[in-house]
């Protein structure tokens, strides 16, 4: 090989070199910072496509366009009411202006770190600000026709100025004032989770614990005050039932031994020997069986029918 092919190779190998060093790609989801010795040149590159730079002497950092996740650890943090409660909070953010973020915090993790200061404490400010029911309420429940038994059961439900959401927006508004400077827009701040510190929530679980019991006593009393209720006018319905199924019993009782005294009287009527014969009868038949013997006198009434048969 000749020393023209080796220098043609060798500068065509550089050449593909410096082009690779030079060329670079920019999607859709990114943006792209350029510094020549560690300090910024021009504006980012925020058009996605194939671009070039410096080769050797400028570098590039690229950062997210898209939605970024901040989740924040959960703090104790006491309310203006002196209720200490836990609240875990989480947050998304963007890069709007990628220069002066590079100039500010230089990279994402620098900006969790500054968000973990900004967000955790106007989030303990606005909270430390409000009493513990506006934290944890968002609307005023309409109480017009509830009955409370206690002061207490009525201040449960007492009406919010600004409830979660107006605190939340707080948050939102105080720290998007703070983030301006540091090319980040804040696009929403949420609580993931609010809750009573360990000691706090015993004291208030057997509390809800004792309201509840007492609310089923009362339920309770006032189920056995109707059941008696009820027992009563069953008692008074029964009783009433009773009374006048004995009246129609002896009325139809009292019909039909008329009836049959006005059968008796007209038999009777009819042929006497013979209805005091038919009686004598029926008075053998209830009166005697095979074990019976009677005694009895020649003048016995009982005797008299015997005594006349043919």
């Amino acid at each position: 090989m000749s020393m023209r092919t080796i220098l043609i190779v060798v500068v065509l190998v550089a050449a593909l070199i410096i082009i690779n060093s030079a060329a670079y790609t920019v999607n859709e989801t990114e943006q792209v910072v350029i510094t020549q010795f560690g300090n910024p040149i021009g504006d980012p590159v925020t058009d996605p496509g194939l671009h070039f730079k410096v080769p050797f002497i400028q570098t590039l950092h690229f950062f997210d366009k898209r939605f970024l996740e901040w989740d924040g650890v959960a703090n104790q943090v006491p309310t203006k009411d002196k209720r200490y409660i836990w609240v875990d909070t989480y947050a998304r953010w963007r890069i709007i202006d990628a220069l002066k973020f590079f100039q500010r915090l230089k990279d994402e993790d620098g900006a969790q770190t500054r968000l973990d200061d900004i967000i955790d404490g106007e989030t303990r400010s606005s909270v430390a600000r409000h009493d513990l029911v506006e934290v944890v309420r968002s609307t005023n429940r309409a109480t017009e026709d509830i009955q409370f038994d206690s002061e207490e059961e009525a201040a449960i439900l007492e009406e919010i100025e600004k409830g979660r959401e107006g605190i939340i927006q707080e948050i939102l508004e105080r720290a998007s004032g703070r983030v301006e400077d540091l090319g980040i827009e804040l696009i929403d701040v949420r609580f993931k989770r609010i809750n009573y510190v360990e000691e706090v929530q015993r004291d208030v679980f057997a509390r809800m614990i004792a309201e509840r019991n007492r609310i089923a006593e009362r339920f309770r009393s006032e189920g056995e005050g109707e059941a008696a209720r009820i027992r009563g006018e069953r008692e008074r319905d029964l009783k009433r039932i009773q009374s006048e199924a004995y009246r129609e019993a002896q009325e139809v009782r009292g019909k039909a031994d008329g009836e049959a005294t006005k059968i008796y009287a007209e038999a009777y009527n009819r042929d006497a020997s013979f209805y005091a014969f038919a009686k004598s009868l029926e008075t053998y038949e209830a009166t005697a069986d095979s074990k019976t013997t009677f005694i009895l006198t020649t003048d016995s009434d009982l005797l008299r029918f015997l005594k006349d048969a043919p």
